[in-house]
């Protein structure tokens, strides 16, 4: 196979007279901004979430935030490509944009992202942005400023419980499994982000040398490292839902497919899911969060700002309101979405601390301490390569 690789560019655009305004002048430049803010359309209570902010946005700073519903996080990097090709290096359509570690390279490395910016939130105080710190480094590539985090991201399962009370242990045992329950299992596409993330967190379960893969994927023997992956994938396969020849497009809709007891086991990047989803309906009541032996994938999500942002103020506004003690607990709120807080608990105030008082509870949202070990994620180029991949093996 071959993976194109895209030169970096060195030099970052962005607009200096934004960059060296007082957080003031940034309040004040950005009231009567639309902020679009291009994000993944697929979980209804994230769209909620940004109902919310909106809503908090416009009566605060006088910022209206206008959710651009993305099914992949490519289209609003291609949107910025096109503008930049056309010569449009102000009054980009895209202000601020939900990204993943993949689309944060290729931006990164094209000179596409407006900043650094973050250290000049002032919410960023309650953010560990040490050098070696989550928040500083996003699948593997150093952050630098260029985006700011909002969310906490790891992967689990859920399964139902009354259905299967004794969930696999490890992905050899995931395979077991389904061998003895056909049809049970199946995950979504991996041209989705989250069918991508069930594949990676697979090779590095499988794979002999996890340190491999945190170099780029053109460094590596990819053959040789994803060999176990599509041998493991092959049998895998074969025993699935309508046996591999069909699968749900994204993560909410194969939560209905276990919802309709259609499946048994469904996965999620966000460990409150379960909680949360039995909450408005869309996963019996018996639905719980496992993770296999040895851990999973963890990373945080971020906002990134396009280099050409029509509204940078407004940008920079959302992004520091995003990291708030007050949004950080409404979004971890289960009746909310319910998404675990990027906020470092040591650096939080007993003003800031309060907003997480008696957060509501659930039998369905696992401790930290439940969750396991986290990995790390595989260079970005690792995810891919890998989606392309499958694409190639088994796409029709």
């Amino acid at each position: 196979m071959k993976f194109k690789y895209v030169l970096p560019v060195l030099s970052l655009l962005f607009a200096p007279s934004a960059m060296t305004q007082t957080w003031q002048d940034t309040l004040e430049a950005a009231r009567g901004q639309t902020v679009y803010w291009h994000a993944w359309g697929g979980d209804p209570r994230t769209n909620s979430y940004i109902d919310w902010v909106d809503a908090q946005m416009q009566a605060r700073f006088g910022v209206t935030v206008a959710h651009v519903p993305l099914t992949d996080t490519a289209e609003a990097v291609t949107r910025v490509l096109s503008e930049r090709a056309a010569g449009q290096d102000t009054g980009g359509a895209v202000d601020l944009i939900w990204i993943n570690g993949p689309n944060f390279l290729a931006m990164k490395d094209q000179g596409l992202l407006y900043g650094p910016f973050v250290a000049r939130l002032p919410n960023a105080r309650f953010v560990d942005l040490a050098p070696d710190a989550p928040a500083s480094v996003d699948f593997t590539v150093p952050v630098e400023g260029l985006e700011a985090p909002w969310r906490l991201a790891k992967f689990v399962f859920i399964h139902d419980s009354a259905r299967v009370p004794n969930p696999p242990q490890t992905m050899a045992d995931l395979l077991d499994w389904a061998r003895d329950n056909p049809g049970r299992f199946t995950h979504p596409d991996p041209s989705n982000f989250m069918g991508a993330s069930f594949l990676k967190q697979a090779l590095i379960s499988l794979v002999d040398d996890p340190a491999a893969l945190q170099r780029p994927v053109e460094e590596a023997d990819y053959a040789a490292l994803t060999a176990p992956l599509w041998a493991w994938y092959d049998a895998l396969r074969s025993v699935m839902w309508r046996s591999g020849e069909t699968l749900p497009e994204n993560e909410s809709l194969q939560a209905r497919l276990l919802n309709d007891g259609e499946i048994d086991i469904t996965m999620s990047f966000d460990p409150s899911y379960a909680a949360a989803a039995i909450n408005l309906g869309l996963l019996p009541e018996t639905a719980r969060v496992f993770v296999p032996e040895g851990g999973t994938l963890g990373n945080i999500s971020f906002v990134a700002i396009p280099y050409n942002t029509a509204h940078p103020e407004g940008a920079q506004v959302v992004a520091n309101f995003l990291l708030s003690p007050e949004a950080q607990a409404h979004m971890q709120n289960i009746h909310n979405l319910g998404a675990f807080s990027v906020l470092d608990p040591a650096r939080l105030d007993a003003e800031a601390a309060a907003f997480f008082a008696d957060l509501p509870q659930s039998p369905a949202l696992p401790d930290l301490a439940d969750l396991g070990p986290t990995l790390l994620e595989p260079h970005a180029s690792w995810m891919t390569a890998i989606a392309e991949d499958w694409a190639t093996r088994y796409a029709r």
